[in-house]
């Protein structure tokens, strides 16, 4: 897969820098629009977890209506927007797991309440009774303690969206915005960068 130039990744993450000094809530949240495999779009926040050169990741419940319409269509797109800096950062990519490794380190610095969450949601899926799911957590949480190791679950994991196309927005005064569009040619093996209008 195509990996993101330099000043590509440079620039995601200065923006995310100014970002987390005025955002009141999370930085790292980004919209992420997935399709079902007869068309439906669909789009929820998740947490950007890292990102390189190679792409950007995210966890969730590989069972989740997202995991299971990545399964069946493993395109993506995401969408960072701060509004304190009025800029915005559009992804659009292909979508692969990461590994049982990543996954496990991920999963085992994630603060235990987050952990034991994890495997008691059946996430997506209907629930009869809140009270009772609350009881579910709460039991759980009596069971492991405070010191017995909690293992990630087979059904989370991490994925990775390798980008082919991205926008840089920048406010504007007038609307007159900027528009700063990478995207990657198959065919050329390269990535061309242009304006677009607003």
């Amino acid at each position: 897969m195509p990996r993101m130039p330099d000043p590509v990744v440079t620039q995601i993450r200065a923006w995310h820098d100014e970002a987390a000094k005025t955002e009141p809530n999370d930085p790292t949240a980004m919209a992420l629009a997935t399709a079902s495999p007869d068309g439906w779009p669909s789009v929820r926040m998740v947490l950007l977890k890292s990102v390189d050169a190679d792409g950007f990741v995210f966890y969730t419940n590989k069972e989740s209506q997202k995991g299971e319409e990545l399964a069946a269509n493993p395109k993506a797109s995401l969408l960072f927007h701060w509004k304190t800096t009025r800029r915005q950062i559009r992804v659009t990519g292909t979508v692969s797991h990461v590994s049982d490794t990543e996954a496990d380190a991920y999963f085992a610095s994630r603060p235990r309440q987050s952990q034991l969450g994890a495997i008691v949601s059946q996430q997506s899926r209907p629930m009869a009774d809140r009270a009772a799911f609350e009881a579910e957590f709460m039991a759980l949480r009596d069971e492991y303690g405070d010191e017995r190791p909690i293992e990630r679950p087979a059904y989370w994991g991490g994925y990775h969206i390798d980008p082919v196309h991205l926008e840089f927005w920048i406010d504007r005064p007038y609307r007159l915005h900027e528009r700063q569009i990478y995207r990657w040619d198959e065919a050329a093996q390269n990535w061309s960068y242009g304006l677009v209008y607003p």
